[in-house]
């Protein structure tokens, strides 16, 4: 059974195609008008396992605000869309991911129980030409939309770059465990309420 998803959304402010697939290999092709925002999107891809199209059309002539969160939404619509009800999966993941000076954890629960913790902090206001309070802006639009409850926390690092980086590995890493099919739930919900 192909666990893909493809979700568009169009407003006002942006328009944006998510083409994904839970099974491949982490190929991708990025492209939102941000580059720092693209380069995590490809080490997410690539770290998750996941074949992951992603096309944003934003308003950045104002900022980039929009841009960033809708494609959290969206994403995390798609991620949604192909775990088909959460059968079968393991449910839970975690990761731990070093970046030089940086240690970053991750720890997810895709229960459709939607929640982001988060416990980062950045030394300066951007990173290339992108915000860094907007990071969370995506984690959060990323977790409300897969009904993933995150909790991310960096543990120490001092360089701007690392620790957004390692919190996308961690997150990539993290959910990669956590889709991953399950032979012992027999291709049901892994709840006792039987239903995610």
């Amino acid at each position: 059974m192909a666990r893909t998803a493809e979700v568009v959304r169009e407003t006002k402010e942006t328009q944006i195609r998510v083409e994904l697939d839970l099974d491949g290999s982490g190929r991708s092709e990025i492209s939102t008008g941000i580059g720092f925002f693209d380069h995590m999107l490809e080490s997410f891809a690539r770290h998750g396992g996941i074949d992951l199209k992603v096309d944003t059309k934003g308003d950045l002539h104002i900022d980039m605000h929009h841009t960033v969160e809708d494609t959290g939404i969206v994403l995390g619509q798609a991620v949604l869309k192909a775990l088909d009800g959460f059968k079968g999966i393991r449910r839970f993941g975690h990761a731990y991911i070093p970046m030089d000076e940086t240690l970053t954890r991750c720890a997810i629960d895709l229960s459709n129980r939607p929640y982001l913790i988060w416990k980062v902090a950045f030394a300066r206001p951007k990173v290339g030409d992108m915000d860094t309070e907007l990071f969370k802006e995506f984690h959060h639009a990323f977790a409300m939309n897969a009904g993933a409850c995150v909790h991310l926390e960096t543990l120490y690092g001092d360089n701007t770059h690392h620790i957004a980086e390692s919190g996308f590995k961690a997150l990539a890493r993290a959910l990669r465990t956590a889709v991953e099919l399950d032979p012992k739930t027999h291709g049901h919900a892994p709840s006792t309420k039987g239903v995610l």
